[in-house]
């Protein structure tokens, strides 16, 4: 059978079985269930899933059923930096990346790479106490890099530039 003699059997089946139902007024009376279907009543003055939501409660339930609160907790990490490890210490720094627990933070110079490392306990207790245990558990301090000689996917092994000023 092609799809539009398909069609025309579905549609005469559904013809016989309407023909077989009765016809004329409710079979239920009102008031009460026709079967499965339950019918909709107001919520009323007790709380309901119904109601009207705040969005931020709804925001943060849809986060919790798709398991998005660790990726929402590390992103806060760069939102308020700020505010998490204080104006002075994100003047000099600022976080790269964080990766299974690892915070990367890149200082603006060796001094404040070395400084940035013997406050590293202070910070994560910090950033701990700011956006929830367990989302920061290790910080990586770089310093500032170098500018790299290396471009395109092609290299030759050597010292770089210097090399053709002999």
């Amino acid at each position: 059978m092609r799809g539009s003699d398909l069609a025309r059997a579905a549609l005469a089946a559904a013809r016989q079985v309407a023909l077989r139902k009765p016809r004329g007024g409710r079979t239920v009376p009102r008031g009460t269930s026709g079967g499965s279907r339950s019918r909709r009543r107001w919520s009323g003055a007790t709380a309901d899933d119904r109601d009207p939501q705040p969005l931020g409660r709804l925001a943060s339930r849809i986060a919790v059923d798709r398991g998005w609160n660790e990726r929402l907790a590390g992103g806060q990490v760069f939102g308020r930096w700020a505010a998490l490890v204080g104006e002075e210490v994100a003047q000099h720094a600022r976080p790269m990346a964080l990766k299974d627990g690892e915070l990367t933070v890149q200082a603006e110079s060796t001094a404040w790479a070395t400084q940035l490392r013997l406050l590293q306990r202070q910070l994560l207790v910090r950033i701990a106490a700011g956006v929830g245990q367990g989302v920061v558990k290790k910080l990586k301090v770089q310093g500032p890099t170098a500018p790299s000689w290396r471009y395109g996917p092609r290299h030759v092994s050597g010292r770089g530039p210097r090399d053709t000023y002999g």
